[in-house]
């Protein structure tokens, strides 16, 4: 799972450090903190869950500090518990405190996404279905947000709507029906692009079966539903479950047979994990 490059993430640090400290800098400690203090902390958690994001955080530490000593107990990807340490740092107490914010909005939102992402996974462990995100990210935090994803065991569907062909219900309305639809889109497209289309009931899934897609995507569809487009497709295409799926209503889901599970809220309705930065000493 390969974090995004500095060249991605450090433009989206050094925006949500501006926007902290905007022009008058860090008013608090300025006042309080000498400018050669150094100090050691830690970022602790409060809840248990999966890192994820630790690269963005600890730049956001460098950025204002680039002799930043960084000692991380936990890589991405690993679980932590209540009251563990996730990293220490050490430098520039005045950087430590002024970054203190923009580095846990990174590293609990990126660790929530993960944390929520691997309850899930554990929850479908034993069928063929995988978890996968979707598009519905927050502006400008796609790279990171889909990372924190792969983090806690998914996987990613597009990244952008350059990547493969979707074709949506809308998309239908206006072209009249599956086989228009298909018919421009491999008129338009390349042979390497994949293309799925999405379908909301079974009749619409036996006229998607005629046409050459790669995938289906099956929305809304209820558990029964859903086994019966499996038992429809029979193998010739990838089948994506899509829509209404919780914790509660995953395992049924996947117990259809569908490839995918896709499921928006894990990149804009996951929680934060709970963290702290608790400063061990000053010198």
């Amino acid at each position: 799972m390969p974090e995004p490059g500095r060249i991605v993430v450090e433009p989206l640090v050094r925006a949500a450090l501006l926007e902290d400290i905007g022009h008058g800098g860090d008013l608090t400690t300025d006042a309080t903190i000498p400018p050669g203090r150094m100090a050691t902390a830690r970022v602790v958690a409060r809840r248990p869950g999966v890192v994820a994001g630790l690269g963005a955080a600890m730049l956001a530490f460098r950025l204002l500090d680039d002799s930043m000593q960084i000692d991380a107990a936990i890589a991405d990807g690993e679980p932590v518990r209540p009251g563990e340490c996730i990293v220490e740092i050490r430098g520039h107490a005045r950087a430590i405190l002024t970054a203190e914010r923009t580095a846990l909005n990174f590293l609990g939102r990126l660790s929530g996404i993960a944390t929520a992402t691997r309850t899930l996974v554990d929850l479908v462990a034993g069928t063929r279905a995988r978890v996968a995100d979707t598009r519905k990210t927050t502006p400008g935090l796609r790279a990171l947000e889909k990372y924190a994803v792969r983090c806690g065991g998914g996987t990613n569907h597009r990244f952008g709507l350059g990547d493969a062909v979707l074709v949506k219900d809308n998309h239908l309305a206006v072209t009249g029906s599956v086989r228009a639809a298909v018919a421009a889109v491999r008129a338009h497209v390349g042979h390497t692009v994949k293309v799925e289309v999405e379908v909301d009931t079974l009749d619409q899934l036996r006229e998607a079966l005629d046409e050459p897609i790669d995938a289906v995507l099956l929305d809304n569809m209820t558990p029964d539903q859903l086994a019966e487009a499996v038992r429809l497709v029979n193998g010739r295409m990838l089948t994506e479950a899509s829509g209404g799926v919780t914790s509660e209503t995953i395992r049924a889901i996947a117990r259809s047979g569908v490839d995918v599970i896709s499921v928006g809220w894990l990149t804009h309705g996951a929680p934060a994990l709970d963290l702290s930065l608790e400063v061990d000493g000053l010198s």
